[in-house]
Parts: C-alpha cells; structure tokens; sequence
C-alpha cells in the first residue's frame, strides 16, 4: 500500500502542502502534482461534478506520484467513504462535521476494527491489486489513513473539543466560506469574529494533538491563516489557478501588442 507522505510530513511537525481538484480530471495531474512537489491532493466531490470512478482514476493517477491522494465526499455517508478509500485514496475530508458523534461515525467508516467497523475488500485497487495479509494490512491502513473534519458552521464551532478529541481524527479544517455564512459574516475573513473562530480552531487542534487545515486562495491570506497555527495547506484549486495564470497571460499579450 502506498504511504500517506503527509502523516510523515506532520508527524516531523513541518506544513504539509496540497491543493484542490474540482475540474480537471486528466490522466497528467497526479504526474504534475508530484513535479509540483505537493504532499497531498484533495479531490472534491461535494462542490465538483466528479463521479466515483472519475475519483477512482484521479486516485490512480495520482498514485503514479509520491502525493497523498485524499478525496472530499459530499456528505457524512458510509457508502460514499468506503468507495473512495477501497479505490487507493488515504484520506478522507467530510465537510460540516457539526459534533462528536458525527466525527466517530466517520472514523467508524474509515478504520477498521477495532478502531472502527470499516469493511475489509482486500487485494483490489486500494493494495495495488496485490495480495495482503489481513492482519498486517490492516494495522497499516488504520495508520495510514487521514482522517479530515470541516468545520464549517457555528454548531461545529461549538462542538470543537468533542469533535478534536474523537479518537482517529486527524485535522480540523475550516472551511471559511460556509463557516462565515454560518456566522452571519458572508465572505468578510478580515472580520475579527471569524478571525477569533480561525484561531479557536487552531488552539483545540493543538491542544488535542490535531492539525488544523484550511484552504487559501492567496500569499495573504496564507501568511495570516498560518500565522494563527495553520499547517495543513491546500493552495487554492485547480480552475482558480488557471484561471488567475491565463488572465494575467491574456493581459500581458494584450499590453505588448498595443504598446
């Protein structure tokens, strides 16, 4: 099974670094990940239109690299969580994780006994297609595995310390534009009250021996977010980045040809 390089990365205490897949489900990414020199990808299925088997390629590929593949199911559902981890993802984010025992539902679907009630389908895509003993191979998934909680509402907010202190659970990571909807601050990150609820999350992280994660669009936001004790990195994602590149390219063309 292939290692999850970013449990490495935070067990040294160093920030791991990804980024978001939401659009471009091309069999050059998990290559181009990897040259990038990222530790861990997110593929969206909550706001992107992938299916299950776009995922499942997305994680193929990717394993062509030394990147984590780790995948955002829409919802808190074990259907959707055992597909995608028996497809080789070694990590799952689940958003608007709102109390502790919606945080031990998802460690139930993603471990396996004892730690949770995960079904076994051993010697598929998940091992590489190669045989496992059962014992060995599950002691080594229940440790290689990620385990990600959103926090992403006022509720979840309030829940902090149940929800970080649910054995198995790895990272609580904002997701700072439902958390401030939530709020009643839409979108207004600059906002002292979402700044104090960032760094809220980033101290129980800590406290319990979590990470805390969170997703920049930009250099600013990134220094201040990290700032408050953020290490866990996805920088922005795949269309936004492209779409900022080709703009400014766009742009740049256009100034040279009318000067």
């Amino acid at each position: 099974m292939k290692e999850n390089i970013c449990k490495r990365i935070l067990a040294e205490d160093k920030v791991a670094v990804g980024h978001m897949i939401m659009e471009f489900n091309t069999r050059g990414m998990g290559r181009m990940l990897g040259v990038a020199g990222l530790d861990f990808v997110l593929i969206d299925m909550e706001h992107a239109s992938f299916s299950t088997a776009d995922v499942a390629n997305l994680i193929a590929w990717t394993h062509a690299s030394e990147v984590a593949p780790f995948a955002r199911v829409p919802q808190l559902e074990y259907h959707l969580i055992a597909r995608v981890l028996d497809a080789g993802a070694l990590g799952v984010m689940v958003p608007n994780v709102k109390t502790g025992a919606e945080a031990r539902a998802i460690v139930d679907a993603v471990k396996y006994a004892p730690l949770g009630k995960r079904g076994a389908g051993i010697g598929g895509a998940l091992t590489g297609f190669r045989t496992a003993t059962p014992a060995e191979f599950i002691d080594y998934s229940n440790r290689n595995t990620t385990i990600i909680c959103q926090i992403e509402s006022v509720e979840g907010l309030e829940n902090l310390d149940e929800i970080a202190s649910t054995p198995g659970v790895d990272i609580l990571w904002v997701g700072h534009t439902d958390l401030s909807l939530s709020m009643g601050i839409p979108g207004q990150f600059q906002d002292q009250r979402f700044l104090n609820a960032l760094a809220q999350v980033a101290a129980t992280a800590k406290k319990h021996g979590r990470k805390a994660g969170i997703q920049p669009g930009n250099a600013e936001q990134a220094r201040r977010w990290m700032g408050l004790g953020y290490n866990v990195i996805s920088y922005s994602s795949d269309y936004a980045i492209y779409l900022r590149a080709l703009t400014e390219g766009a742009n740049l063309i256009r100034s040279i040809s009318e000067s």
